[in-house]
């Protein structure tokens, strides 16, 4: 794999979940287009089980499938944040449900990634603050947006919850907002994005100014000299699979961003084509299409659904699926 390649990783649903069982097809639809547009430019893998591994070879290639069962596709938040300084914070219980058996199967989903790192040589930072990938949002510059959730689960203050942070990862500045939508998994990676160092989008609200105006103040205060650009959001929430996660339909911010690359929602709506031209206009990077609304009803789709290895650790993982068991 060549070094500026991301390794992008995406997991299955188990067969048989009666959870994704309704979505099961268009989890697997998106996973091969998704597939399809990466291996154009980076690296990509699913982690399967053995009664699917056929099809997603058919689709994808032997190279791109290892039999590595996980227990829950969102792979962002119970796997490592910044992929070149990895850390492991602990996945919370608003990922499974919420409450104490949220908790527990939050710790068990994990566990089994985990499980699968050990077995591939992943190298890795662990870290007891509760948070998910989908809530932490950074530039690997020093930069990471956070929501007030991470305050709430851990019963920190923002002051100390920023020196704690510092510590754990390295991060220079760190900056606190409320999500968009509170109760839930409030994460940061559904209202900003970074697209080059220090540069942001975020969504628009203009049927909110008052949180629009908050927002980018909690994000100039955390964040000195940052650049903030709003981008459309044509926010749809008709179609929700789950109450408890809403929707990521309209949502561009949740994008996935390499060092060369950037991988865009595209909806099949007119305000993709905008979406594209906003965020070309802001980078240099390779701006990639990916259509999400076969998943974005669940409320999430190309960032949510990735997590991203470099380095040593990209090459561990390759090596491992390489020789992981066939069916």
């Amino acid at each position: 794999m060549a070094s500026d390649k991301e390794l992008i990783i995406v997991a299955s649903p188990l067969t048989g979940d009666a959870y994704y069982a309704e979505a099961a097809s268009d989890i697997f639809d998106f996973h091969v287009a998704y597939g399809q547009a990466v291996l154009e430019f980076d690296d990509f893998l699913v982690l399967t089980d053995a009664a699917q591994y056929d099809a997603y070879v058919r689709a994808l290639g032997e190279d791109h499938v290892a039999i590595a069962p996980q227990d829950d596709i969102w792979m962002r938040d119970f796997s490592l944040s910044n992929a070149e300084n990895p850390v492991m914070f602990r996945y919370t219980a608003a990922g499974q449900g919420g409450g104490r058996k949220g908790q527990r199967d939050a710790d068990h989903v994990q566990e089994g990634l985990a499980e699968t790192m050990e077995a591939a040589g992943v190298r890795f930072a662990d870290s007891d603050l509760l948070n998910d990938g989908g809530n932490y949002v950074d530039d690997y510059h020093g930069r990471v947006v956070i929501s007030r959730k991470f305050l709430v689960d851990n019963g920190l203050s923002e002051a100390a919850a920023r020196a704690v942070i510092r510590k754990s990862t390295g991060t220079e500045h760190v900056a606190f907002i409320e999500a968009d939508e509170q109760g839930g998994l409030e994460h940061a990676d559904g209202v900003v994005a970074f697209i080059e160092p220090g540069i942001l989008v975020v969504n628009s609200y203009p049927e909110d100014p008052d949180y629009a105006a908050a927002l980018k103040a909690d994000l100039r205060a955390g964040l000195p000299g940052v650049e903030i650009h709003e981008i459309v959001t044509p926010y749809d929430g008709s179609e929700i699979y789950d109450d408890k996660f809403g929707s990521a339909c309209g949502l561009y911010t949740n994008m996935l961003v390499t060092p060369e690359r950037i991988y865009l929602p595209q909806f099949g709506i007119p305000e993709d084509a905008q979406a594209m031209s906003q965020v070309r206009a802001l980078t240099d990077k390779n701006v990639v299409p990916v259509r999400s609304d076969t998943v974005c009803y669940m409320g999430g789709g190309v960032r949510c659904m990735s997590w991203q290895v470099r380095g040593a650790n990209a090459k561990a993982l390759k090596a491992w699926a390489s020789k992981a068991s066939k069916p």
